[in-house]
């Protein structure tokens, strides 16, 4: 039996695993790893910040639902990774770190560019493992591929470099993902259902873990005359062709999704986490399916909770329920839905002045953008105009930072999703503090000929932030940004680019900009003072924001006090 590296090894059992793209910044510890590499199917995607390479490889490993690897070399090298795998990990996406390590010998003696990788990234991973022989790597690169994969999530493989020039005879071996079907017993199963068919008025909570449940999530609505209230993360698998979706609760939703939770007597919970316990119902009873079995009545206290799969549970539950004639309370809910969705037709009609309202910007990019294109949104204000104004039609996806809240992920999910999806479009709202934070990865589009389209919401402002601190009564402070031109920037390095200060100008310019073959940055500037409005506006928002407004006044600004007069929210306070 003939010896081979370790590297060698590791990227044999990789492309049997399902990688194939990995990204990375090259370095000393890493080079055995490349060199194999570049014998390999796998596609070597060169980024220019590690940071960067973690959230591209997430973009991918989630959306196109395969093992996705990701490099560094030693020390600052592999640490840069940390705030993108964090991303990664908490939205349950197969990423593999192979986290190249200084020689073994020079471990524990604080050798220049030691880090304990192994500390920094086990509360951020399924599985972190050093390969400590030659012959112990297929073990550990095996276990690693498999625990992405089935605990769905990011595995790190540390290799220090004398193991991996090392030889071995060692053989790769079968990476297995089971699909079990997933469901509750028959007796949670007519329990669930003597709980639905006591209601009055039933709304369902669907999230993230109703992917591929849409058709049983509708007939069971159907049947029960239930409007369904989605998450933010459930937003792509649950909205499009439905006629009883009434939109998303919580800050960034509507109204009509506040008022079904709030006014149902039952709840059937699916697949969702939802964090804030605030926006469930008080004395409604709470059912809940999910699979995993640690988030039942982890958030709120519940009447019931089942483990399977949705769309399985679901499926055999539809039979067990009684078919309900009494439609009332949807239609009461739907009346508030209805006038939600014309107020948001209103918001994205404001197509006159400077600056640009983002409702518009966004309505236009949802107007012409493919009907299978793939965005991402920046946290803050722009991944909240994403999950408002962009419609998923059942071919789109979206992603956005929603359980980590990092800025600057945009741009670089969106390099892993166009990587993954080369002839499919993808589209990136980016914040300008966003953008700005990873902003020499504008490099890679051009260096790996990605064709993403970049639309910065240029408000001169960390936006959310300065909301939250004028809500809560306090001055915004530290919160202005001066990029008054992101399209020079962009164009300097070789991306067609355009700054864009007029809405007269916009959809000629959002349709140009869409119909560029390669890489494209659209500058737009848009209002700062665009409130994002929670779906119930509580007196003490009010009273806090009154206090913001006299204590502006007190300290000179009283122009900043009259463009928050004149936005949606003292309109909506006003009431």
């Amino acid at each position: 039996m003939s010896e081979r590296s370790v590297a060698s090894l590791i990227i044999e059992q990789l492309e049997k695993a399902g990688v194939e793209h990995c990204y990375g910044v090259v370095g000393d510890t890493l080079n055995y790893i490349t060199d194999e590499m570049s014998r390999s199917s796998i596609q070597w995607v060169h980024v220019r910040h590690e940071e960067v390479a973690g959230f591209a490889a997430g973009a991918e490993a989630l959306i196109a639902d395969r093992l996705t690897a990701c490099a560094g070399s030693c020390g600052p090298g592999g640490l840069h990774f940390i705030n993108g795998l964090f991303e990664s990990h908490r939205n349950r996406a197969p990423v593999i770190l192979l986290a190249s390590q200084i020689s073994s010998e020079l471990l524990g003696n604080d050798f220049p560019q030691e880090v304990d990788f192994r500390s920094v990234y086990q509360s951020c991973s399924v599985f972190c493992e050093q390969i400590l022989t030659a012959d112990q790597a297929p073990a550990v690169i095996r276990r690693a591929c498999q625990a992405a994969l089935n605990q769905r999530g990011v595995a790190v493989v540390i290799v220090p470099v004398d193991i991996s020039k090392a030889k071995t005879q060692a053989l790769t071996q079968s990476i297995w993902r089971p699909q079990p079907q997933l469901l509750a017993n028959p007796d949670e199963l007519q329990t669930i259902a003597a709980l639905l068919n006591k209601g009055k008025r039933i709304a369902f909570y669907a999230g993230a873990g109703c992917e591929g449940a849409h058709d049983a999530l509708v007939a069971l609505a159907e049947k029960l005359q239930a409007p369904i209230v989605n998450t933010s993360r459930g937003k792509d698998f649950i909205e499009y062709d439905n006629p009883y979706s009434v939109g998303m609760t919580g800050i960034f939703g509507s109204e009509a999704g506040f008022e079904a939770i709030k006014q149902c007597d039952v709840l059937l919970l699916l697949g969702a986490d939802f964090a804030w316990s605030q926006f469930y119902p008080q004395k409604a009873t709470i059912i809940q399916i999910d699979q995993d079995a640690t988030h039942l009545g982890r958030r709120h206290p519940i009447a019931f909770g089942a483990v399977g799969h949705v769309s399985d549970t679901l499926t055999a539950l539809i039979p067990l329920v009684e078919t309900r004639q009494d439609d009332h309370f949807l239609r009461q809910i739907m009346k508030v839905h209805d006038k939600s969705v014309e107020r948001r037709h209103k918001e994205e009609r404001r197509a006159t002045g400077h600056p640009i309202h983002p409702q518009y910007l966004v309505s236009l990019l949802n107007r012409h953008a493919e009907k299978d294109a793939l965005f991402t949104a920046d946290g803050g204000s722009a991944m909240v105009w994403l999950l408002r104004h962009i419609d998923s039609l059942g071919t789109r996806r979206t992603l956005a930072s929603l359980l980590h809240g990092t800025m600057a992920n945009a741009m670089p999910q969106a390099i892993g999703l166009q990587v993954a999806f080369p002839q499919r479009q993808v589209i990136a709202l980016c914040g300008d503090g966003g953008l700005s934070m990873l902003l020499g990865d504008l490099f890679t589009l051009v260096q790996e000929e990605l064709p993403v389209k970049l639309v910065v919401i240029n408000n001169g402002s960390l936006n959310f932030v300065e909301l939250e601190q004028k809500i809560e009564g306090l001055l915004d402070h530290y919160t202005k940004l001066k990029n008054d031109n992101f399209a020079k920037v962009a164009g300097a390095i070789g991306l067609y680019s355009q700054k864009v200060i007029e809405a007269q100008t916009l959809e000629e310019a959002v349709q140009r900009f869409l119909a560029h073959p390669g890489p494209a940055l659209l500058d737009v500037h848009t209002h700062p003072n665009e409130l994002v409005m929670p779906p119930e506006v509580s007196l003490s928002q009010v009273a806090d924001t009154a206090l913001y407004a006299a204590k502006a006044v007190f300290h000179g600004r009283l122009s900043d006090v009259t463009s928050l007069i004149g936005s949606e929210i003292s309109q909506k306070l006003g009431k």
